[in-house]
């Protein structure tokens, strides 16, 4: 039986999925036994064929639309059956000791809920991408140590969040906290996963061993682009108000309204000011639906630690990056 399930949201992904395939089933010796299950979101691309054809030991499920990220990964998550669960972008490819370096990792304490890959950039793999999340309380979301040398990140550290473009996560914690909030849809569902572990008591971790090339921003075309800016603007508001009780919400409003306004100047900037402030707008309107009420982490006493310790690392979020 499978110690790790492999679950690969894909869209449209023939122009990467083959290589990254291939690069999961050329795992080293030692690796545990693992299985590969990809969720496709109704590609019309031939990436479907592709798969079946070339990697039939390849697990497919294909839904009949595109549900987004958020249920594609609930989906796979669900159809696993293995303690732990490695998600990852179809827009990678992994190097031969990833899942055996997580997997160790992840299994240094019962407390680790989440363990984060290096991901490094495609055409230059010497620079990070994304080395576990950072969150700010001016409510920003940061990819740490992005766009610098993977040398300067060599450290196995906590980190605020995983980034679930390619990380291992507990399925026994998932049942206890809940599995991703197809909210989202995308953007920033990570970040509200790792937050709701540490709300729990767990901790999430970086383990700089284990690698990932990553080509980025694939399936929407760029960095910034109008439906990333105004999902991850509604997102960035969602997740706050789902996560930090009346209190915190209190105390962090005025660093919130400067971060929100700065983050307003710089897409005004790119000319998506007016797109951003329908995010936010967006995500005022989720918070308070009936729908995003549902979702919201109730307030326990008894976790009061946790949350205190959660403030402490938004306030220094400078240090973690």
């Amino acid at each position: 039986m499978a110690v790790v399930t492999v679950v690969i949201p894909n869209y449209k992904g023939i122009k990467f999925i083959e290589e990254c395939l291939a690069s999961l089933y050329d795992q080293a010796e030692g690796t545990p036994e693992y299985e590969v299950l990809v969720v496709d979101n109704a590609s019309d691309d031939g990436s479907v064929e592709l798969i079946r054809e070339k990697f039939p030991q390849t697990r497919l499920i294909c839904l009949d639309s595109n549900t987004g990220f958020c249920h594609a990964v609930n989906v796979g998550i669900q159809n696993s059956k293995s303690p732990f669960v490695f998600l990852l972008n179809n827009d990678t490819k992994v190097y031969p000791d990833v899942i055996k370096n997580l997997y160790q990792t992840i299994n240094r304490s019962k407390k680790i809920f989440s363990v984060s890959a290096a991901m490094l950039t495609w055409d230059k793999p010497e620079i990070l991408d994304d080395a576990g999340d950072v969150y700010s309380i001016l409510g920003w979301a940061l990819a740490r140590g992005k766009g610098k040398p993977y040398a300067a990140y060599q450290k196995r550290t906590k980190i605020f969040s995983a980034c679930g473009g390619a990380a291992m996560y507990r399925y026994s914690a998932l049942e206890e906290i809940g599995l991703f909030d197809e909210n989202h849809f995308a953007y920033l569902e990570d970040l509200d996963l790792g937050w709701r572990a540490r709300i729990h008591g767990y901790v999430n971790v970086y383990e700089p061993t284990a690698r990932v090339i990553h080509y980025g921003s694939a399936s929407t075309g760029s960095r910034y682009n109008e439906w990333k800016t105004r999902r991850a603007a509604a997102n960035s508001v969602y997740v706050i108000a789902k996560n930090e009780p009346f209190l915190q919400k209190l105390i962090n409003l005025p660093f919130l309204l400067a971060g929100f306004g700065i983050k307003f100047l710089f897409f005004v900037r790119k000319k998506m000011g007016l797109l951003y402030l329908k995010g936010l707008m967006d995500g005022i309107r989720l918070s308070a639906s009936k729908e995003g009420r549902g979702h919201k982490v109730s307030f326990q006493p008894r976790k009061f630690l946790n949350y205190v310790i959660i403030e402490m690392e938004q306030m220094v979020w400078w240090i973690h990056k």
